[in-house]
Formats: C-alpha cells, sequence, structure tokens
C-alpha cells in the first residue's frame, strides 16, 4: 500500500467493506454460529490482490458483526478476519492464499463459541466448534473463493484492484 492514501484505494475500501455487509444481510442468523453459510467470505481473498481489501474485509466483518451478532463476534471475528486477510495479502499462491480464514477463523471463532455456549472450555466442545466453522469456510473460501479468484485472473480484473 502507498504511504499516500489514494481516493481510489479508498473508495476500493469502502466499496469492499460495503460488499461484505451486503453480502451477509440476506443470510441473517445461517451466517454466524458454527456452521457458518457467510457468502461474504469469499471477499476475505480479495487481500490477495490488493492491499486495500483488508481494511475492506475487515470493516464489512466489524459491521456484520455489530449489525447481527454480538459485541464478542465483532471483536473476535474482526481480530480472525484482520489478521487472516494480512497473511492472505502475504500469500504467494492463489491456493495457499484462502487457508488462513479457514484456520483463523476455525481457530479464533471456534475457541469464542465454545466460551459463549459453555460458558467454559471443554476439549471435546472445542474440537467440534472449531471443526465446524473451518469446514463452513472451507468449503465457502475453495467452492466459491478460488473459483471467484482464477475468474479475476482469467479475466484480467486484477488491474481495477490494484490502485
Amino acid at each position: 500500500m502507498n504511504k499516500k492514501l489514494s481516493v481510489k484505494g479508498l473508495v476500493l475500501t469502502g466499496l469492499i467493506a460495503a460488499l461484505y455487509v451486503v453480502f451477509t444481510l440476506p443470510f441473517g442468523q445461517i451466517a454466524f454460529g458454527p456452521i457458518q453459510v457467510r457468502i461474504a467470505e469469499v471477499l476475505t481473498l480479495l487481500p490477495f490482490f490488493t492491499p486495500w481489501a483488508i481494511p475492506g474485509v475487515t470493516i464489512g466483518c466489524l459491521l456484520s458483526n455489530l449489525l447481527f451478532s454480538t459485541i464478542w463476534d465483532a471483536v473476535f471475528g474482526t481480530l480472525a478476519t484482520l489478521i487472516a486477510a494480512y497473511l492472505t495479502y502475504k500469500s504467494k499462491h492463489l491456493l495457499v492464499a484462502p487457508v488462513w480464514p479457514i484456520l483463523l477463523n476455525g481457530l479464533i471463532i471456534g475457541t469464542m463459541l465454545t466460551f459463549m455456549i459453555l460458558g467454559s472450555f471443554e476439549w471435546g466442545a472445542w474440537l467440534t466448534m472449531m471443526l465446524e466453522v473451518a469446514a463452513s469456510e472451507f468449503v465457502i473460501c475453495f467452492a466459491i473463493g478460488v473459483p471467484f479468484m482464477r475468474m479475476i485472473r482469467h479475466y484480467k480484473l486484477e488491474k481495477y484492484l490494484n490502485v
């Protein structure tokens, strides 16, 4: 990212954040919990193409969680998204990029849900929650996200993300 803030970069960040919220909205409560259908998570792969997507998906996740979930999800979900977005940006291979949202959401959200639901830590419940969240994220990131990334490359849309 340039040291100077560019108007195009800020607009791209805002657009990604808005799309994240809009893609979360129609799925209501199935976008939250151990098994999540959060189509917006496809956007967490955009940092592979541009650093401007890091604040975009982070802000979008924060707004979605504040609007539709709990304060805990707003804190920990946003943290997971921020770290995953940064690591996705640093990824050098298209098939490595989706691994970060899967691992971090599985670990962080799985842990958060274990404490929220049980009120304490239990290994079996934690592993179950972690695997459910990671499996949901895997479906979104690999079944939808990787073809989405390949489409961006195939149609040379990366140029519109590099501002």
